[in-house]
């Protein structure tokens, strides 16, 4: 329970049917927790930021189609919020129509913009005169299918039942074991513990755009032996040539190769946006290289303090 003494609330991409609803239900706890849903990604976040919801679970990434724009410039320019987990969902489509509609009646077809990609060709091939239709998510394609507004939508076979209406294709992808990776966003808090096998999200902004920019960002993690695990470059909005980077990589705030680093970007950039460290949900290990260990920078700090040198002060989560 809240201060408050509600339930924790939980928003996410509604309508109820959404992959984002389907993500939600694995977070521990969620099940027990006030699910809302949101129209929107904006709608979903700024209801975390307001305090009408304690959790949000937003989509970040998807392996076919790549980082969701909206949800990078909406964590990297809005007021800040922190990362502190994230679900891999494997993602399969299914066209759900109304009870009675066969294939070849089949003129139009809703889905969220980021499905359509997944499917080009399996459309083509089965509904090639369909005409594709953008729906702010997949559950509200669904609804605008049970509503008599298109004929078919791609959704998760699990919101036909929600919605009244039939499975007619399953399965559907043009590329086999697609995964989409979503977040557990809460306002701005201490990170997890470290685990090991964690992740650390920030956004660097550019001070002005000049020869060896990115390099300069790049190296601050190359010299560590920090791999990047996602670099996504955005506008800022400012203008043409201003630029910020959302950067996700192996490692946690604590450990002190990751303290360096950001530091170490802190000194040549405008401004770093900390997004937050939190436990990989793939539970990958990183490969740790000689001489980043945190016990090899404690023994480094140690010899420059012996020949009367200042060691830099170490990060504070």
């Amino acid at each position: 329970m809240t201060a408050d003494a509600r339930p924790e609330r939980y928003a996410f991409l509604g309508p109820r049917g959404t992959f984002t609803e389907a993500a939600l239900l694995r977070v521990p706890g969620a099940a027990d927790a006030e699910q809302v849903p949101y129209a929107t990604v904006p709608a979903v976040l700024d209801a975390l930021r307001r305090g009408d919801a304690d959790t949000a679970v937003v989509a970040l990434e998807n392996s076919v189609e790549g980082s969701v724009p909206t949800t990078l410039d909406e964590l990297a320019t809005g007021e800040p919020l922190q990362i502190v987990g994230e679900i891999h969902l494997p993602v399969t489509f299914a066209l759900l129509v109304r009870p009675g509609t066969a294939i070849e009646d089949i003129k139009s077809v809703a889905s969220h913009p980021i499905a359509q990609p997944q499917c080009r060709r399996w459309l083509a091939d089965h509904v090639p005169h369909a005409e594709w239709h953008a729906a702010t998510s997949n559950a509200e394609a669904a609804q605008r299918v049970a509503d008599g507004h298109y004929d078919a939508a791609l959704a998760g076979s699990f919101a036909a039942a929600r919605y009244g209406l039939t499975v007619l294709a399953e399965d559907i992808h043009d590329v086999a074991d697609a995964v989409t990776r979503f977040i557990v966003l809460r306002r701005p808090c201490a990170p997890p513990e470290p685990t090991g096998t964690d992740r650390t999200t920030v956004v660097a902004f550019i001070g002005e755009d000049h020869p060896g920019a990115l390099l300069e960002i790049l190296t601050e993690f190359s010299v560590r032996g920090i791999n990047l695990t996602l670099i996504q470059s955005r506008p800022t909005g400012a203008g043409l040539g201003s630029y910020l980077f959302w950067m996700d990589f192996e490692g946690h705030v604590r450990d002190a190769r990751v303290g360096e680093a950001l530091m170490g970007l802190r000194r040549i950039c405008a401004d770093v946006r900390y997004v937050g460290s939190y436990p990989r949900a793939d539970r990958v290990r990183p490969e740790i290289r000689r001489g980043t260990h945190d016990d090899d920078y404690t023994e480094a700090a140690a010899w420059l303090t012996s020949i009367g040198g200042t060691p830099p002060t170490p990060p504070t989560p």
